[in-house]
Formats: C-alpha cells, sequence, structure tokens
C-alpha cells in the first residue's frame, strides 16, 4: 500500500513568513488544518540530527532520546503564535517581539523520540490586547504525549524590552 501524502495548508516557508524564529529555534514544520482565531493542527517531526542530541555518548539507552519536554511545550506555543498572527488582521495586530510568556496545567503522558512526528492542536481560549491564552494536545501518531492546560504567548514593544 501506498501512503498518500497531502500537501500543508501552511508549509515551512509559509510559517518563516508568520513566525520570527528560524534554525534551530523554529519548532514548527506545518499547518495542516487552520481555522483562523480559533484552532490550529500544526507538526514537528523529532529527528535524531536535532541539537538537543548532539554530544550524546555512544550506546545510550533509548530513554536518553526522550524528546525534552520544554521543546515540545516551545513547539506547542510556536504552532498557537502561528494561529494567532495569522488569525489577526495586519492592522489590528500587535507590533513587537513575540514572546513565550507562561505554560502551566502541563500533562506529560507519553514521551517523543526521533521518528516521531509531534501534532499539536490548539485551540484560542482568550486574546486580550498583546496577548493570547491558548490551550490543547499533542500527539505523536496515536499516542497522547501532553496535554497543555494554558500557554501565554505576549507581543511586547521591543523598545520596552531594550531595558531603556
Amino acid at each position: 500500500m501506498t501512503a498518500q501524502l497531502t500537501r500543508p495548508l501552511l508549509s515551512h516557508a509559509d510559517i518563516t513568513r508568520v513566525l520570527p524564529h528560524r534554525h534551530p529555534v523554529l519548532l514548527v514544520d506545518s499547518v495542516l488544518e487552520l481555522e483562523p482565531g480559533v484552532a490550529i493542527t500544526a507538526t514537528k517531526a523529532v529527528t535524531g540530527s536535532e541539537p538537543c542530541y548532539a554530544g550524546l555518548a555512544d550506546g545510550l539507552p533509548d530513554s536518553a532520546y526522550a524528546y525534552p519536554v520544554s521543546l515540545i511545550v516551545e513547539s506547542f506555543g510556536q504552532a498557537g503564535a502561528v494561529l494567532w498572527l495569522v488569525g489577526t488582521p495586519d492592522d489590528e495586530r500587535p507590533v513587537g517581539t513575540l514572546i513565550f510568556g507562561a505554560a502551566r496545567g502541563v500533562v506529560v503522558h507519553d514521551r517523543a523520540y526521533p521518528g516521531d512526528v509531534l501534532t499539536h492542536r490548539v485551540r484560542i481560549e482568550t486574546i486580550t490586547g498583546p496577548n493570547a491564552f491558548m490551550s490543547g494536545e499533542v500527539h505523536a501518531g496515536d499516542r497522547l504525549v501532553a496535554t497543555i492546560g494554558q500557554v501565554l504567548a505576549v507581543i511586547r514593544e521591543t523598545d520596552a524590552l531594550d531595558g531603556n
């Protein structure tokens, strides 16, 4: 049987037009579904060449290759930022630096490893000015990897961040 590939709704190139992140910290590969301002389904392929695996000694057990939870949450947050920014008209979008503000209610159900494709299902809960609150789940295939109770993304004026 041949696997049927579908083109993503937003490609990696499209994502780079929305997010300021670049390799190695851009952790969203594609967007499969998007309901602007409401929900997104985005992917992140975990590979053995991730920077987090650099320098691991040979002969380590499989558990040493568990993808860091912090990167799963960051990837989820980036997917949410795409949802937020794509769903906000340009004239209403806050101007400044996009920042991961906080995460809470993160429950890890399983681990992800090289070869897994993480699927982030993110929902916007509330947008208040330059702050977006999101929640959702992360899967690897049919395995639930994590539930995210709340992620906060913020946009702050760049001048306010430079310490002046």
